[in-house]
């Protein structure tokens, strides 16, 4: 039997956690603030602690240090309502094993408590303190979101910042790939260095290689000096490879052996230069697919994707669309953006659309509004015309090919012979049909929805609870 600590001003949430865990056998202390739960962690011994971050007196991060004190390794699992990547990050510098946003599934909640308490933590990364500090505040390139496909990518982050190895980052054109990127560097051991983004796409081909490592004075015509390639140049610090899938063949093999060596060798010299910078890499393009078209080496692949991350499309995570509107409006029209909020037709109107350009567009049609609307309120109308690359048409396509696929499946079905009783385990037709249809449903939204079953069913429209047997009934838990 394991002790735990649960540290939240939230009454129902200490009832509930108290309930779940001791049920499952452990046994279970409670407090309101942090100076409470401190109170306890000199009396008692304790195994794991769950922490919020808002309380009333000292916050969670901030106690954090002290528990650190009276708990030793044991783990301590952060939650919050208003979680942010600062936030995130400082938790997990502090020694945090896991961090929980609210709303959480209970289920998913005491999971994380029971596997902190069957692996056992050891606290590592907090023994600079400077990797506790915040980051400066940069307004315009910060990462924006409290969904929970945000929160997964924040956690995310916060895991790789610490590290030095490759990232490849992925997503569609507009989602923020360069400010993930700028996030890992600035909490990072290199924050204090520089980060470089190199479009590669932008550079013709026979100009990547002396750009990136360099060339000698005569080793081509015009090299009239010696000049440093800027993998040099960024001594110490973080380099993106933007737009990675658009490197020449020829080039992804002087790419791998400089990231696999941490060596450069100058255009015209056959002596390599060590370098010392951290690789990420960026691309909205299917980079399995241009291996499996010869287009893409898969060396370089695995060896630039040791932790992958891939940012969501706006349309995954539309609950962040009013908050970064704000944040758009705010930039766009310090006065505007901070004295009125955003009407709630113009928030259906931003919700409705499919933002194909992701949060680019976004920021390009809050901008056009704020200077349609003059320093008035931003109505629907000030907002540009919906862009649809895809067409119309295209939506009413996928459409009409679900309902003929739906209507093949039910005369293929209809074919089999009919039984005058049918079995338990067969079901009927309509049962059949759902079994079809439910599991690929429901394991996307889990999916969408980073795992939170409240969220999922919240979005689906069932309770938890309908959820919860449906996905027993399927053994998809």
């Amino acid at each position: 039997m394991s002790r735990v600590l649960i540290v939240d001003d939230e009454a129902s949430i200490c009832w509930a956690f108290g309930e779940y865990l001791g049920d499952l056998g452990h046994e279970v202390a409670v407090a309101a603030t942090a100076e409470e739960g401190l109170d306890l962690a000199r009396r008692q011994p304790l195994d794991a602690v769950v922490l919020d971050v808002r309380l009333p007196g000292i916050d969670g991060i901030s106690a954090m240090g002290a528990f650190r004190e009276h708990v030793g390794a044991a783990p301590i699992i952060v939650i919050t309502a208003f979680g942010n990547l600062d936030t995130v990050i400082r938790a997990m510098d502090a020694g945090a094993f896991d961090y929980l946003v609210k709303p959480f599934d209970l289920d998913q909640a005491a999971a994380v408590v029971q596997r902190a308490l069957e692996i056992g933590w050891t606290i590592a990364g907090a023994s600079d303190p400077a990797l506790g500090r915040e980051p400066e505040e940069r307004p315009s390139n910060r990462l924006i979101g409290s969904s929970a496909a945000m929160q997964a990518l924040f956690k995310q982050i916060a895991l790789v910042a610490a590290t030095d190895v490759p990232v490849l980052i992925t997503g569609e054109s507009g989602t923020g790939k360069e400010l993930v990127a700028r996030a890992i560097h600035e909490h990072g051991a290199r924050r204090g260095r520089t980060f470089l983004p190199v479009c590669l796409a932008a550079l013709s081909p026979g100009l990547i290689e002396g750009e990136l490592f360099g060339h000698l004075r005569g080793s081509f015509t015009g090299a009239n000096q010696d000049r440093k390639g800027l993998l040099e140049l960024a001594a110490g610090g973080t380099v993106l490879l933007d737009e990675i899938g658009d490197v020449p063949l020829g080039m992804q093999v002087k790419l791998l052996r400089a990231i696999e060596h941490r060596e450069a060798t100058p255009v015209g010299d056959a002596r390599p230069r060590p370098i010392d910078v951290r690789f990420l890499a960026a691309t909205n393009r299917p980079l399995t697919e241009l291996m499996a078209a010869g287009q893409f080496r898969e060396d370089l692949f695995f060896r630039l994707s040791v932790f992958p991350i891939h940012v969501p499309p706006l349309r995954e995570r539309l609950d962040d669309v009013p908050v970064l509107a704000k944040h758009f409006l705010t930039m766009a029209s310090p006065r505007q953006g901070q004295e009125v909020s955003l009407r709630d037709d113009l928030i259906d109107e931003l919700i409705r659309r499919p933002w194909l350009g992701n949060v680019r567009e976004l920021r390009n049609a809050i901008e056009r509004a704020a200077i349609v609307a003059r320093g008035g309120s931003v109505l629907p109308e000030h907002l540009p015309p919906s862009i649809d690359l895809h067409g119309r048409g295209a939506e009413s396509s996928s459409a009409r090919g679900l309902e003929e696929a739906i209507a093949r499946w039910t005369e293929n079905a209809l074919k089999e012979p009919e039984t005058v009783e049918p079995s338990d385990e067969e079901g009927t037709l309509y049962d059949q049909f759902l079994a079809q249809v439910e599991p690929p449903m429901l394991r996307t939204v889990l999916r969408r929805q980073a795992g939170n079953k409240a969220l999922a069913a919240q979005r689906i429209g069932i309770h938890r609870s309908t959820l919860r047997q449906k996905l027993r009934k399927y053994g998809l838990e």
